[in-house]
């Protein structure tokens, strides 16, 4: 295939697929918004997120109980009108009732599908969400044995998709034992690009200066992506053979 095209065909790609998932979970129990928030952190990974419509619409057939009107997600204003996720990331997708929020309380909850500010302090219902579960295993694998492990023991090396995916593997990798951790992430000689596991485009990039941008010099040795595990956790690239903590996916 001619090498232009297949790099539009890649980016389009990119561009129409669904880059990441949430898995609501409703819980069936009252709870003021700072109790929610430490139950979903404990037993998920935190109050719901919502992203865009398809998150909204996912979030609204996670309360499968008629009788509950109000349930708490993970928004919450931490500033003067400044909204962010539990997570902290801003919130760039919202869907407020309208009149709200009034302003005066700083926590969210929706109702029948729309969103209000409450007291957070009040008891009610919640929804969690479940990110791809990670799991860092140290011990010290090249890059194919990361793959192999992975694959046998849990689902596949973690793919970074989006910059909550990146927060995420950003807590994880703290524990590690070595200076960088590998990834799903694999660089495709021919095209000279850099893939997921999936065969995905590299929507979202968080590479350090220096790496993933320029071409690789596959010639002695094929290149992988890793995450550092120190300093701003940013994404290198390195020789296969090196041997790393690794990080896995549960689904």
């Amino acid at each position: 295939m001619d090498q232009t095209l297949f790099f539009i065909l890649l980016i389009a790609l990119c561009s129409v697929s669904e880059c990441f998932l949430h898995q609501y979970h409703f819980i069936n129990e009252n709870k003021a918004w700072t109790e929610a928030q430490r139950y979903c952190r404990e037993k998920y990974t935190d109050l719901a997120t919502v992203d865009d419509m398809n998150d909204m619409n996912e979030l609204n057939k996670s309360v499968n109980d008629g009788s509950v009107q109000y349930v708490w997600i993970g928004l919450q204003k931490t500033g003067r009108d400044e909204w962010y996720w539990s997570s902290g990331e801003p919130a760039l997708y919202l869907n407020w009732a309208t009149g709200e929020p009034e302003g005066r309380d700083y926590c969210a909850m929706m109702l029948n599908g729309e969103w209000h500010d409450l007291p957070c302090n009040y008891n009610q219902h919640f929804i969690c969400n479940n990110n791809a579960e990670l799991i860092l295993i140290k011990e010290n694998l090249t890059w194919s044995e990361a793959l192999r492990y992975c694959r046998q023991n849990h689902v596949d090396l973690v793919l970074v998709h989006s910059e909550e995916m990146q927060h995420e593997v950003m807590n994880v990798v703290k524990r590690a034992s070595t200076a960088a951790v590998w990834l799903g992430l694999h660089n495709y000689c021919i095209m000279n690009m850099w893939l997921w596991l999936s065969g995905e485009m590299v929507c979202y990039q968080n590479w350090a200066p220096g790496n993933g941008t320029t071409p690789e010099n596959c010639s002695l040795e094929k290149r992988k992506g890793a995450v550092q595990s120190g300093g701003d956790q940013r994404w290198i690239s390195l020789p296969e053979s090196h041997k790393l903590n690794f990080i896995c996916s549960r689904y």
